[in-house]
C-alpha cells in the first residue's frame, strides 16, 4: 500500500504535459513459505533465510515488511487536459525514500504435522534495520484512464545492503486510484 500527495505543474507550452512532485509513505511486503526462516535479528553478519525441514516446528505464515517516506517525482501525459476524468494518462519518474522501519511478521506457530501449538492467532514480530538498505531509489511508470491506473516501478539500488546478502531488487506491479 502507498499513499501519496502530489503537486500537478502542467507545461505553459503544451497543457498535455505536467510535471509532479511530492511527499508520501511507501510500504512493502515479501512472503515466505511456511518452512522459511528470515534472520533479521540474527547475531551473524549476513542476513540469514532458512528453510527448516518437514520435521521442525514452523510458523505457518511469514511475511518482510518495509515502510519508508517517499518522495515522487513525475513526468506526466493527458490526452485530454481539459478534462481529466475521461483521458488516457501516462506517466513516467522517480521516487526516493527513507526506511522507518523493516520487520517480520510470523503466525501461527505449528509442529511438525500442522498442529497449532499456541492458536492460530499467535503472532511474533521483529524488528531490525542493520541488513538493510534505508534507502529507496525506484524508476516508475503508470498508464490509465480516468482515476484508474496500472503502476509498476523498480527498486535498482537492492533491499539487501552489500555484503549482508543476497542481491534483491524490489519490482512491483499494482493498481491505482488517482487524479493522475
Amino acid at each position: 500500500f502507498n499513499i501519496y500527495m502530489m503537486y500537478d505543474k502542467p507545461f505553459k507550452s503544451n497543457k498535455k504535459y505536467s510535471v509532479a512532485f511530492g511527499g508520501g509513505l511507501g510500504t512493502s511486503n515479501i512472503f515466505f513459505d511456511n518452512h522459511t526462516v528470515v534472520g533479521i535479528k540474527s547475531a551473524a553478519n549476513t542476513l540469514t533465510f532458512t528453510h527448516l525441514d518437514s520435521t521442525a516446528n514452523h510458523f505457518a505464515k511469514t511475511k518482510l515488511s518495509f515502510i519508508n517516506l517517499q518522495i515522487p517525482v513525475e513526468l506526466r501525459y493527458y490526452s485530454n487536459p481539459a478534462n481529466p476524468g475521461k483521458s488516457w494518462k501516462f506517466a513516467v519518474g522517480a521516487k526516493a525514500g527513507l526506511m522507518i522501519n523493516a520487520y517480520t511478521k510470523s503466525k501461527n506457530y505449528e509442529d511438525r504435522y500442522g498442529n497449532s501449538i499456541y492458536g492460530k492467532t499467535y503472532i511474533e514480530k521483529e524488528s531490525n534495520k542493520r541488513f538493510f538498505n534505508t534507502t529507496d531509489v525506484s524508476l516508475t511508470g503508470r498508464v490509465g484512464y480516468g482515476i484508474f491506473s496500472l503502476h509498476t516501478a523498480y527498486q535498482f539500488n537492492g533491499i539487501i545492503r552489500d555484503g549482508y546478502g543476497p542481491i534483491i531488487n524490489k519490482f512491483s506491479i499494482g493498481f491505482t486510484i488517482s487524479g493522475l
